[in-house]
């Protein structure tokens, strides 16, 4: 399968979530909440993803948020075999935890681009009733338990870079 493009979709949302978080900093009001700001900066219009986000949300745990649910992308993305479900699975956990009002938002605008983003994940639980913590993000997260499950020859194993974006043997590009 060949799955590049999807790779690069990914990569540019990972990018636009870099230039929303930088923009949102940029602000300087780490306790503001982004749905707000969202609204009133010019610079943040182009992000709808913003809207997804939990109407209780501050800059500051944005910041932490996407920190941890992206933290792991550029790693899987450059991967000869793409794990699906852990790339969905830290941002719905991380960034979505009792949001699923949000998730379900977050999932349609990125199936418009990658159509199986997000399919065959768990449901989350109902929507949080008020603001969010960190506490839920510091429980085993979805990477925690994929890095828990690999044996340890896979960890002493020599890094072989095979597929994209690698060249295949005998390939001239």
């Amino acid at each position: 399968m060949d799955d590049g493009l999807d790779r690069r979709e990914l990569l540019l949302h990972l990018g636009d979530m870099l230039e929303a978080l930088s923009c949102l900093t940029r602000a300087g009001r780490p306790d503001a909440l982004v749905a707000q700001l969202a609204k009133e900066q010019d610079s943040l219009q182009d992000f709808g993803f913003l809207r997804a986000l939990a109407s209780k949300m501050t800059v500051a745990e944005f910041s932490a948020r996407v920190a941890s649910a992206f933290f792991l992308w550029p790693k899987e993305l450059l991967d000869s075999e793409l794990n699906r479900n852990l790339l969905a699975s830290t941002v719905q956990h991380d960034l979505f935890d009792g949001n699923r009002d949000g998730w379900k938002a977050y999932v349609a605008h990125m199936q418009k681009k990658v159509k199986w983003y997000g399919a065959g994940l768990p449901e989350i639980k109902a929507d949080a009733p008020s603001g969010l913590t960190l506490d839920a993000a510091e429980d085993a997260s979805p990477v925690e338990a994929s890095v828990g499950a690999a044996p340890a020859t896979e960890w002493d194993a020599p890094d072989e870079k095979k597929g994209w974006p690698w060249p295949q043997p005998g390939s001239t590009s």
